[in-house]
């Protein structure tokens, strides 16, 4: 049916109405983020952490492949703030290096996991009927099957790529991203916008990214939050295991794994990148506590 010139669909007041509010939230999300301390001090931390990872890949006060530029368990001084490994390599170089690998798993890991959720999520929850039941047991099987078997065989099988070992890590995660997306989709598609754009005759394609996507990033980006220290520990678990990045590409796990054998008499070169992954994954759970809280509707006032 035809509109007068100058008067808005029902789909385009429906998105009007739509993006006034997501404004009014994300707003509000903000403000109740920055009163939570914790969480601000976290994302410092891990904005100086991407900072790092960022200048290490054009400088590092040494070479990280080269041995023997001190002293075998060299203790930390003034040369070298955090000694040298059991060949001779500074350790404050392959952290740095280090955090840069751990923050390509668990951005790359989640951005897999979030393509693959989502995806699934949407047409599950959205289609239901028979999709939804396909879906929905591939997630139990997956949910029935150990993830650290998992991993480990696709990375026997692919390699050790770093590629390899994000896709590894995702095909182990996905499952909850998939959960969560689906039952959005099923409480959000018997709203009234949704009804709305539907009886309008609004595409299902079109539904789903403008009216159902948007009104369920909330939760999406607070389960990435938190997905992302997962996959940094698990890569590092795998790296433990001598499973992980090639070397002489530093990894933190392996840096400990490396180091492990002479704890003792050289504690410092476990005890670095282990403080290094502890802060890294408590900085992410506390921004990922805080944006729960900040992105829930029920703490508004």
């Amino acid at each position: 049916m035809a509109t007068a010139p100058g008067v808005a669909t029902p789909d385009e007041y429906v998105g009007a109405t739509i993006v006034r509010e997501q404004t009014n939230l994300w707003a509000d999300a903000w403000r109740r983020l920055k009163r939570n301390r914790l969480a601000l001090v976290s994302t410092i931390l891990l904005c100086g952490l991407v900072l790092v990872a960022l200048v290490s890949l054009f400088w590092t006060p040494y070479p990280i492949w080269r041995q023997g530029v001190a002293s075998t368990y060299q203790t930390p001084n003034s040369h070298f703030l955090l000694g040298a490994d059991a060949a001779g390599r500074d350790i404050v170089s392959r952290l740095m290096v280090g955090a840069q690998i751990s923050l390509e798993v668990g951005v790359g890991t989640q951005i897999v996991v979030a393509l693959i959720g989502i995806t699934i999520g949407l047409i599950a929850g959205y289609f239901r009927g028979w999709l939804d039941g396909i879906f929905s047991t591939l997630i139990n099987i997956f949910y029935g099957i150990p993830d650290l078997l998992v991993a480990l065989l696709l990375v026997l099988l692919l390699g050790r790529g770093l590629d390899k070992i994000i896709f590894a890590i995702a095909a182990t995660r996905w499952m909850d991203m998939a959960r969560l997306v689906r039952g959005q989709t099923l409480a959000l598609r018997e709203r009234e916008f949704v009804e709305a754009a539907r009886a309008s005759g609004t595409r299902p394609n079109k539904i789903l990214s403008r009216h159902i996507l948007p009104n369920a990033l909330g939760p999406i980006i607070v389960q990435a939050t938190f997905g992302i220290p997962q996959a940094i520990l698990f890569e590092a678990f795998l790296s433990f295991l001598g499973l992980g990045v090639q070397p002489p590409t530093p990894s933190w796990g392996a840096m400990a794994a490396d180091g492990f054998h002479a704890l003792r008499i050289a504690p410092h070169i476990v005890l670095a990148p282990a403080i290094a992954l502890s802060l890294t994954l408590m900085a992410f759970n506390f921004l990922g506590d805080g944006l729960r809280d900040a992105l829930d509707p029920r703490q508004k006032r």
